[in-house]
């Protein structure tokens, strides 16, 4: 049987050294503390910054625990981290596209709003801010299904309500469908959550390219499809843009 592998122990250590102590760390402290040579230690500190593991104060160049450590006990990343991360980006596509915006994070075996943008035409809107959407029927929910293990789990386990005639409720037809997302890197939805509205999503990642939630759009079937209700090509470039933006700034691609 092979042996532990020694970096992962020594980072593991200094995550510890990390957590127990009240303020920040520099480099030759922590190579002291656990007898590393100071490279060793600088290297490890800096894959560790990597992956937000650890951060650095730009002033002292001291460490401590990274925000990304805090999350590794739930299954999404806290939704006011990712609305905060995520508003500017919003409101340039609801701009850009002149549909909603929302951005669905999943909980409990469906997909919660955590932000929403209104419509920029000034009609008369509801806010769906915490609206629980139904995974199946939606491209916010169709996104997080076809890469989210534990929500998958949970809805295969569960029925596939029909809320509209177009609702997909056959399961060999929505693993077609997941698998289809997975490989354009994008989701829709034509009528099958609310008759008369279509919409268009993408995944949004954080560091190592973990699916943390979806950016998308929603609004009229003739605005967002073309009369073959085929997705307009501009709206799914802008709303994939706009995940990709996210992403970047929670650090994935780092």
């Amino acid at each position: 049987m092979p042996g532990p592998i020694q970096s992962i122990e020594r980072a593991a250590a200094i995550l510890r050294l990390l957590a127990r102590g009240a303020g920040r760390l520099g480099v030759g402290e922590i190579a002291g503390a656990l007898d590393l040579a100071k490279p060793t230690a600088h290297g490890i500190l800096r894959t560790l910054q990597g992956v937000g593991f650890v951060e650095q104060d730009a002033a002292t160049g001291k460490y401590q625990l990274g925000a990304a450590l805090l999350h590794l006990g739930t299954s999404y990343l806290d939704a006011n981290e990712l609305r905060s991360r995520a508003i500017n980006w919003a409101d340039a596509l609801a701009a850009r596209t002149g549909e909603a915006v929302r951005i669905g994070a999943p909980v409990d075996g469906s997909v919660v709003v955590v932000h929403h943008v209104f419509r920029p035409d000034n009609t008369e809107q509801a806010l769906e801010l915490g609206e629980l959407l139904p995974p199946h029927a939606t491209a916010l929910g169709k996104v997080l299904l076809a890469f989210d293990a534990e929500l998958a789990a949970t809805v295969r386990a569960g029925e596939l309500p029909s809320l509209t005639r177009r609702t997909i409720v056959d399961r060999p037809a929505l693993n077609r469908a997941l698998a289809a997302v997975r490989q354009a890197g994008w989701a829709g939805d034509t009528e099958e959550f609310r008759p008369g509205e279509a919409g268009i999503a993408a995944p949004i990642r954080a560091h190592g390219g973990l699916v943390v939630g979806a950016i998308g759009i929603s609004g009229p079937v003739d605005r967002l499809c073309d009369p073959q209700l085929r997705h307009r090509p501009a709206l799914i470039g802008l709303v994939r843009d706009a995940a990709h933006a996210v992403s970047r700034d929670l650090g994935a691609g780092h």
